[in-house]
């Protein structure tokens, strides 16, 4: 006997437990985005009109990214309600990027995969979300104000164009240290934006031209001087010393802009950046626009905080009110490998109240369950700076039996067939001995979705290999139940203590 048999008897047209990974369930993804929620959902989406953190622990298969894509899409729908106060989303759940370049610029033993994030600082973190906002934002403003991901970020050419040129200088100078497009070299992108922009800088060249007005000024002058002996010329230091000083200000100049590339390139730990083409960068923006203002050069939060601002400024005049980092997948990593104090090193940082309360910002932290021990072992000081009882904090994502039947319910629903009368549910594919407060306590002893899809599943197929398509049997009895069910705790529990896949 097959499954989809047994299903097509319920009017279910495939199977709805076969997935357990939320970014491949196409079931999740087509019907149960909007409907089906944690219980907690209020707690931890909050509202965009106040942005507010959340701190969410829990284990592998507790739906941490299915939350995540569930806040993304009342994300996408709250910026189609409200198009001029949106929220800019910022997806922080691709690490493996960041961690390499960051690798690289460490040295000796630190370079070794269980001592490489032990040297991961707050600035690394807030350069990583600086540049996936700016790169997001640059890729907007180079494609007309066209988002490549969805239309809710898409940008008023009309607002663009009334930006101020302090605004403009900003998003350049975001650009010169934190865009990140790998379809374009770091010239082509930053001229093509400040053409977009219609950022023209003058005043640049002045060093320059007041070099050439020098030395033709001190040639000629000489030239006369000396009835237009080449040779005198040449000879006399002081007519050297006039140029040099007439070019001190390019050379000036353009040994600060070495000096921040330098620094710039080996601060900036997340991002791969070449030195010459930062420094070409920097000489795109006019000498009184550039000096001043706060640039990542030195091992410090206090440069980028102000960066941040500028972001925020700038977003806000493009319709943005908010920026909502959602951070997910910290145990995926290569770098960390799934283990706990690695994970513990890469996300400590942030536990700093300062960052998780900026004013404008919301970080969603969907965080694995194997971190929350190290809680418990912090000191005072730990949180004093992070004052995780401010921040929505849930220690536990857990699913009681009813949540957990529901959720079953609701994707039978949604792979049934079109049809008029009672729609099927969960327990229509049990034998009437089976009761729903039974089936209920089972649930709860599974605690997770993925637990649940993983045991239905396994039940369906233990069922239907015990009948032939000759004979089969439309429902499953209470003994073929139980069965599945001690294996799969017994499974369970060994995978929870490594002993296997689960």
């Amino acid at each position: 006997m097959k499954i989809h048999q047994l299903l097509d008897r319920y009017g279910v047209t495939e199977n709805p437990f076969a997935q357990e990974d939320a970014l491949s369930d196409r079931v999740f993804l087509e019907h149960c985005l909007a409907a089906t929620r944690h219980s907690a959902w209020d707690k931890i989406y909050g509202d965009p009109r106040a942005p507010a953190t959340s701190v969410v622990f829990g284990e592998q298969g507790s739906g941490k990214t299915a939350l995540r894509l569930q806040m993304r899409e009342q994300l996408h729908a709250y910026n189609q309600q409200h198009p001029q106060a949106r929220a800019f989303i910022v997806e922080y759940d691709d690490f493996n990027p960041f961690m390499d370049s960051f690798r690289e610029r460490l040295s000796g033993r630190r370079r070794k995969p269980e001592r490489a994030l032990q040297n991961w600082r707050l600035w690394d973190h807030m350069d990583a979300i600086l540049t996936l906002a700016t790169t997001r934002l640059c890729n907007t403003l180079r494609n007309d104000g066209r988002d490549a991901k969805t239309e809710t970020h898409n940008l008023d050419n009309d607002k663009v164009h009334a930006l101020n040129r302090q605004q403009r200088r900003d998003i350049l100078l975001l650009a010169t240290f934190y865009d990140d497009n790998r379809d374009l070299g770091a010239r082509q992108r930053f001229k093509k934006l400040q053409w977009k922009l219609r950022y023209f800088a003058v005043k640049k060249w002045w060093p320059a031209l007041l070099g050439l007005v020098v030395t033709v000024a001190a040639i000629l002058g000489a030239l006369w001087y000396y009835q237009r002996d080449w040779r005198t010329v040449v000879g006399q230091w002081w007519v050297w010393a006039v140029i040099a000083a007439g070019w001190a200000p390019f050379a000036w100049h353009w040994l600060r802009r070495w000096w921040i590339a330098f620094h710039g390139a080996r601060q900036v730990r997340v991002f791969d950046h070449r030195r010459g083409a930062l420094r070409a960068n920097l000489g795109g923006l006019d000498i009184s626009d550039a000096v001043g203002q706060p640039m990542p050069t030195r091992p410090r939060g206090d440069d980028r905080y102000e960066l941040l601002l500028k972001l925020q400024s700038v977003l806000k005049s493009l319709g943005f009110d908010s920026i909502v980092v959602l951070m997910d997948r910290v145990d995926e990593p290569h770098l960390v490998n799934g283990a706990a104090d690695r994970m513990r090193d890469f996300v400590w940082p942030m536990f700093d109240n300062k960052f998780l309360k900026h004013p404008g910002m919301a970080f969603k932290l969907l965080l694995p369950a194997a971190m929350v021990g190290y809680l418990q072992k912090q000191e005072r000081e730990f949180y004093d700076r992070s004052r995780l009882d401010k921040q929505n904090l849930i220690s536990s994502l857990t699913w009681s039996g009813q949540a957990l039947y529901d959720i079953a319910n609701d994707r039978i629903r949604a792979c049934a067939k079109l049809a008029e009368g009672k729609q099927p549910g969960i327990m229509d594919l049990f034998e009437p001995g089976v009761t729903e407060v039974e089936m209920i306590g089972i649930f709860d002893r599974l605690r997770a979705p993925r637990h649940l899809f993983k045991f239905l599943h396994r039940l369906l197929v233990d069922h239907c290999s015990k009948y032939t398509d000759d004979k089969p049997e439309w429902k499953i009895k209470r003994e073929t139940l139980q069965a599945s069910l001690a294996v799969f705790l017994k499974d369970m529990e060994a995978y929870e203590q490594h002993r296997g896949t689960g």
